[in-house]
């Protein structure tokens, strides 16, 4: 009998169809990775490609770059840490918890990129739009779970976060605020004759129209202070900005040059500016809001503090929810540029204290934006010539002051435009462009105190303008399309020294102008080739305008100085006392607490008024809001917006409040007139 030799035992382990199961942590590498892949693709990269193109957001904040640089860290690394803790505190549970808890979180990251997909190449929106979403990351989970393909892509692209840090550093126009690259700038050559002292405000998100009255001229009743600049300086009512944004409006302003490059605001791209043609000669004051373009061997630094790393987390995550979110954002991200007050900014209010009553400085000085405060309180006389330079923003969005000075609250996200929107975002405008005039008259009144107006060569206009045309609102180029007297023309005045009496030039004032008409009114001569057409020359010939939406891509606008806008027409009602009348409906007041306990002297009023109504109360239904007895204004019902508020009054008049306990009526005004009173919740 042949020997046989006995087999061992198989290994059901092993084989050339089975593979070791690799260690755990392998495992959890291979894990992290794709969640870093993943989290790079729905917050990294569009989070950085946004703040990339807006290096403003980061000049306006006065961010340092280290601020910068531990927002960047924060962006990149940040939203993978949830992930990768919850992902660790499953591992005891099991190998299939582990795993399956890995498979949600790649179905979650993959249908939140869905959404920010899915908006840009789809017309869907709201909850269809998250449906598809969430189809589609569904989808990807279970291909991901089943094929390794996807695995090993995901893996490869966990290198993606630091692509999008680098090309934010190195590519974008914000990393000429991180990595600027030296100061440059040709200095100006002093000539013949005086070098008067220069002062100069730019306001922003002004257009001409809104300080014009049913005459074509500056509204005296309204806006005095403006009324009185123009009585005694140059007013060109043909001047027109030449972009609506300010990035490359105020550039464009400060060099002479039309806008070519998508740069950023900042000295090291526009190395040639006002600063540095007046800086070899004058000293420079200059209080800058979006734009860095004062280089710091040329300029006096802000007095006011830096804002710091908190401001950029917060505004950042806001901007993730805009990015992230299933609908079309209304939202203007440069409604996050709120001049901060002088409270805020720890500065004390500018003295003197004025002698205006009907601007209450002596209680409300603390509203005084800080940036106008620092301003206000250089302009003194200096044996040297100076340069007082501020940029404000203002009557510029979001709109929060009263005329008065005194301020109120209102929803971030409340619409623009709109049926009602639009005409509550143009009383609103007008009311803190009401505020706007009294801070031209502060600095009228501080300059002829100090001695310095009859000297001084003042300028004062606004970079664009903004436009409340009901479907064309803001100052993109579908407002210009159809309402270009709105955002391209401009308020411009120009106070020589030693003029007293106004006068009207009506030639075509491009914003490329200014500074060839300083230069020759200080008799500097700007050593690099102008745009512009300074006003002491001949002017131009043609009667169109340039405009750039984007840089080095003009469009030609057509027209003249434009016609005065009517007034917002007053309703009847406003003013009127309201006695005893039945009740009729219910709504509901959404900052109704704000009335209990008001206090005028703190500076603030609940002069917004908003909330809801029940769905049977049909769009266009009036409403009248009234404050202690006496109607403060009227609003329409519309369709509930976002937030789903249906309407939204303002009370412009502050002498409709009184400190302490101040009651609210809500009426709803029938067709025939008769007042129904409102219960309100």
């Amino acid at each position: 009998m042949a020997e046989r030799t006995l087999a061992p035992p198989r290994d059901h382990t092993a084989g050339p169809d089975r593979r070791e199961r690799p260690p755990w942590w392998r495992s959890e590498l291979a894990r992290l990775a794709e969640v870093t892949a993943l989290v790079g693709l729905v917050v990294t990269q569009p989070l950085l490609d946004v703040l990339g193109r807006s290096p403003d957001f980061f000049l306006f904040h006065r961010a340092s770059r280290g601020d910068v640089l531990l927002l960047v860290a924060l962006i990149a690394l940040a939203p993978t840490v949830p992930f990768a803790l919850l992902g660790a505190l499953a591992v005891p549970a099991g190998r299939l918890i582990r795993a399956a808890v890995h498979t949600t979180f790649v179905g979650l990251l993959l249908a939140a990129l869905a959404v920010q997909v899915g908006r840009h190449v789809t017309p869907l929106r709201g909850v269809p739009l998250l449906v598809v979403a969430g189809v589609a990351g569904a989808a990807g989970a279970a291909a991901h779970r089943r094929w390794r393909a996807p695995r090993r892509v995901l893996r490869v692209a966990a290198a993606g976060p630091l692509v999008f840090v680098g090309l934010f550093l190195f590519a974008s126009p914000a990393s000429a605020v991180v990595l600027p690259r030296g100061e440059g700038g040709a200095a100006g050559i002093g000539g013949a004759g005086a070098h008067p002292p220069v002062v100069m405000i730019v306001l922003d998100e002004l257009p001409l129209v809104s300080l014009l009255g049913p005459d074509g001229r500056i509204d005296a009743e309204r806006y005095p202070n403006f009324a009185a600049l123009a009585a005694g300086s140059t007013w060109y009512p043909n001047a027109t900005g030449v972009s609506g944004w300010t990035p490359y409006a105020l550039p464009a302003m400060l060099t002479g040059r039309y806008p070519e490059q998508g740069a950023a605001p900042h000295y090291s791209q526009y190395p040639d500016n006002l600063f540095t043609a007046l800086g070899g000669l004058y000293r420079i004051k200059a209080e800058e809001s979006i734009t860095r373009l004062c280089p710091p061997s040329r300029c006096e630094q802000a007095t006011t503090p830096e804002q710091g790393l908190g401001v950029l987390v917060r505004e950042s995550g806001k901007l993730m929810g805009r990015i992230a979110a299933p609908v079309d954002s209304r939202v203007d991200p440069e409604d996050s540029y709120r001049e901060r007050t002088a409270a805020e900014a720890g500065l004390d209010a500018a003295e003197p204290v004025p002698d205006d009553p009907k601007f209450r400085w002596d209680t409300l000085d603390d509203n005084q934006p800080a940036r106008f405060t620092s301003f206000l309180a250089g302009l003194r006389p200096d044996p040297r010539p100076t340069l007082h330079f501020l940029h404000l923003l203002m009557p510029h969005s979001p709109w929060a002051y009263l005329p008065s000075g005194a301020h109120y609250a209102a929803p971030e996200d409340l619409p623009n435009d709109g049926t009602g929107w639009v005409d509550l975002a143009r009383a609103r405008h007008l009311a803190q462009l009401g505020y706007t005039d009294r801070l031209i008259g502060e600095t009228l009144r501080t300059l002829r105190a100090t001695g310095l107006y009859d000297k001084a060569l003042v300028v004062v206009t606004a970079d664009h303008g903004v436009s409340f045309r009901r479907d064309w609102q803001g100052r993109g180029m579908d407002a210009i399309e159809h309402a270009a007297n709105e955002v391209a023309w401009v308020p411009m005045f120009v106070k020589e020294p030693g003029q007293r009496a106004g006068r009207v030039d009506d030639r075509n004032w491009e914003h490329v102008d200014l500074l060839p008409t300083i230069a020759d009114e200080t008799h500097m001569r700007v050593p690099w080739q102008m745009d512009g057409r300074s006003a002491e020359a001949a002017p131009r010939e043609r009667a169109d305008k340039r405009f750039y939406d984007r840089p080095g891509q003009p469009v030609t606008i057509t027209g003249g100085v434009p016609a005065p806008l009517p007034p917002p027409a007053a309703d009847p009602l406003v003013g009127t006392r309201v006695g005893n009348v039945p009740v009729g409906g219910s709504a509901t007041v959404a900052n109704r607490d704000a009335f209990d306990a008001v206090d005028p002297a703190r500076g603030g009023l609940p002069a917004l008024v908003w909330g809801t109504v029940p769905d049977d109360v049909p769009d266009g239904t009036r409403l009248a809001v009234a404050v202690n007895g006496t109607v403060g204004a009227v609003a329409p019902v519309v369709p509930p917006d976002a937030g789903g508020r249906r309407f939204a009054a303002f009370l412009p008049d502050d002498r409709l409040f009184a400190a302490g306990a101040n009651r609210l009526d809500l009426y709803r005004v029938g067709d025939d007139g008769a007042l129904r009173r409102l219960t309100l919740s």
